[in-house]
């Protein structure tokens, strides 16, 4: 089945953010030679599907705005974002930066999970008397900082802080 892709006008049945050619373009220009390596567009269309549900996972309370048609399939298009204090992402538009993300998320999914189950870091093991010491700050969940870093323009809680004066 053809990848359906969103392009700004709320599709109820999108399923990615980004496009095969979009992908294979961005990776191409990044000098990414694993996503031209995967050995057909059916697996490039699956990892974009992957890395949208992921994206949708992760980020669906934390955008800015809010979804532009009630019943679309993703979280964009979105209505009311302004990025940077000044600048209004257009209405019916997916940003380059949400589709980047969902191409460097599709790498990432087709080599490995995406969301893995994780468990606590075992920081002291006895095989005698068997005793286990877990780690406190173990990670509950996988993160990718390049990607949150993408996308921080278009993410609550994400707005440049400014200093205050007195006069």
């Amino acid at each position: 089945m053809s990848l359906i892709v969103e392009t700004g006008s709320g599709d109820a049945t999108a399923e990615s953010y980004c496009s095969v050619a979009a992908a294979s373009t961005y990776h191409a220009d990044r000098g990414n030679a694993a996503w031209a390596a995967l050995t057909s567009d059916a697996l490039r269309e699956q990892a974009l599907r992957k890395a949208t549900d992921y994206m949708l996972q992760k980020y669906r309370t934390s955008w800015r705005g809010v979804r532009q048609v009630f019943n679309q399939a993703l979280d964009w298009p979105r209505l009311n974002v302004i990025v940077d204090e000044y600048r209004c992402v257009l209405m019916n538009t997916v940003p380059n930066e949400v589709i980047h993300a969902c191409a460097e998320l599709a790498l990432k999914a087709a080599t490995a999970e995406l969301n893995p189950d994780l468990s606590q870091q075992i920081l002291q093991q006895t095989v005698g008397p068997i005793s286990t010491t877990y780690s406190e700050s173990s990670p509950q969940s996988k993160r990718y900082a390049s990607i949150d870093m993408m996308l921080r323009p278009l993410l609550t809680g994400s707005s440049i802080s400014h200093q205050v004066v007195r006069s």
